[in-house]
């Protein structure tokens, strides 16, 4: 009786998609800032970051150091930018491919 049950359950979460969901491809402009400062997202030091959908994700492929001065007046500790990106969420990371940090827009 239990391995019926465990098997409806696993067969309905797997119709679901979340068993089989591995990666979600993103391409365009969406807004980039500082986790921490900007998102207030967990961590301890400011790390570039992404909003995607109303969700957040700390980026890898791309430092926010890379990207000027952090904490200038426009600076990404200090406000949101826009970026022309491509890549993936994985694992609840956005992997970048490519990273282009667009200019500065009051």
């Amino acid at each position: 009786m239990k391995n019926v049950l465990f098997l409806t359950i696993l067969t309905v979460l797997a119709s679901c998609g979340s068993l089989n969901k591995k990666s979600e491809s993103i391409s365009g402009t969406y807004d980039v800032s500082c986790g921490k400062c900007v998102f207030e997202m967990t961590g301890e030091s400011c790390d570039l970051a992404i909003e995607v959908d109303g969700k957040y994700y700390y980026v890898e492929g791309s430092e926010l150091h890379d990207h000027g001065d952090a904490h200038a007046e426009d600076g990404m500790c200090n406000v949101r930018r826009k970026a022309l990106v491509t890549g993936e969420i994985k694992k609840g990371v956005f992997i970048a491919e490519s990273f282009e940090l667009l200019p500065y827009e009051k």
